[in-house]
């Protein structure tokens, strides 16, 4: 094979059209665009969601809820999951548990505000820096013989306009 004798694969292109060069192309006068309007004229494209000029649904439909830009991502993980990496050998019980750690091991993937530790399952004496931990799962960590300690978190700054 030769580099001239190197072809496109069939349907690869397509050929283009040629428009308004006269009534015996099939193409001619309007260029295959019909008469006047919005769509016969320059680009010819609206807007996504628009519909002519009339209100569009998205601002005849009413606002609901609002986002909270305080709330916190957590990181949530059960007893029982922790106790199946520990099982596994992806963790060792007598590292101290924090998200930095976890997300060093692998255990959880992406961004989060903390760690968040649920009370399912069995606990194991295990030290843990956490965010946040239900009530359970608190209490069964101290069971077990481990240790819990809760970060407290940054403090906001509050400007002159904001006190009142």
């Amino acid at each position: 094979m030769k580099l001239n004798e190197i072809k496109d694969n069939k349907g690869a292109t397509h050929v283009v059209k040629t428009v308004g060069r006269g009534i015996g192309s099939g193409l001619g006068k309007t260029s295959g665009k019909g008469h006047k309007g919005q769509k016969a004229r320059g680009v010819g494209k609206v807007r996504l969601g628009f519909e002519g000029g009339q209100n569009p649904l998205y601002r005849r439909m009413p606002k609901r809820g609002f986002t909270n830009i305080f709330k916190k991502n957590y990181f949530t993980i059960n007893l029982e999951v922790l106790a199946a990496y520990i099982k596994k050998g992806t963790l060792n019980p007598k590292e101290i548990f924090t998200f930095e750690y976890l997300k060093q091991q692998k255990v959880c993937k992406g961004i989060y505000d903390g760690l968040k530790i649920l009370g399912k399952g069995e606990a194991q004496a295990i030290n843990v820096e956490v965010a946040a931990i239900s009530k359970t799962a608190k209490e069964a960590i101290e069971k077990a013989g481990g240790k819990v300690s809760i970060l407290t978190p940054k403090k906001f700054v509050v400007t002159k306009w904001q006190e009142s």
